[in-house]
């Protein structure tokens, strides 16, 4: 489940100490052949170009896809619950699931942060891994096609994904719903840019609330309400 790995640090903030082991990241999606050779080719042609490009220019590059408009958002539970107070719910049964597996996400990053959702994936087996992305794929492939509009080069590892994913979407719908958005203008990115971090600050104050606010659920839960990981196998 390397694999999984290496598409969690391709949506990762360009950093030096992973970029300078592209090679790496190479061998291991082509040893792993958990792709297609479409697929795979298209994860491989990402990996060249952050090989091959400058450091700053990476960084710049992502931050303008990832960071500065909520169509490519890389937490998912912006695109389906917005701001709203469900949000804020999911992401707490969120880490929940990530504790009873022994991930430990820390503070720097939000439970719904795709890449740290694919580190969880990559603890997984496959069954469990495809049925996860399967609760995901309209998400990712909303976005895999926004940035395949633009030709970003980014949009491979959405597609991987998809694959890897159980079920299917109607992607002519996934189009017709993309190909009808407009444009983001620079008011709507900046508004979008402050949004999150807005959010972050409102609902999770300290890591001491959010500790409680899990106990809390951990103690009081419904049966139900627990993501059954095992049992959809």
């Amino acid at each position: 489940m390397k694999t999984f790995k290496v598409l969690s640090l391709l949506l990762s903030y360009p950093r030096e100490e992973w970029v300078s082991h592209c090679d790496e990241l190479k061998q291991v999606v082509l040893e792993e052949k958990m792709l297609s050779k479409q697929k795979l080719k298209g994860v491989v042609s990402l990996i060249e170009h952050l090989k091959s490009s400058d450091l700053i220019e990476l960084q710049e590059k992502y931050v303008a896809t990832f960071d500065r408009g909520a169509s490519h958002s890389l937490h998912l539970f912006e695109h389906i619950h917005g701001e709203s107070r469900d949000r804020g719910q999911a992401m707490i049964d969120l880490l929940e699931m990530y504790n009873a597996h022994g991930l430990d996400v820390g503070t720097s990053d939000l439970p719904d942060y795709l890449p740290v959702f694919l580190e969880f994936l990559s603890t997984t087996n496959v069954k469990v891994a495809s049925h996860y992305l399967g609760e995901t794929q309209k998400v990712l492939m909303l976005i895999r096609e926004r940035l395949a509009k633009k030709d970003n080069a980014y949009k491979h590892v959405f597609a991987a994904l998809i694959e890897l994913a159980d079920g299917k979407v109607n992607r002519k719908e996934i189009k017709k719903i993309v190909a009808a958005e407009k444009e983001e203008t620079f008011t709507d990115i900046d508004a979008n840019w402050v949004e999150p971090e807005a959010f972050g600050k409102n609902l999770f104050k300290s890591k001491d609330y959010l500790h409680q606010k899990i106990a809390m659920n951990i103690h009081s839960a419904n049966p139900h309400s627990q993501p059954q990981a095992t049992q959809e196998n």
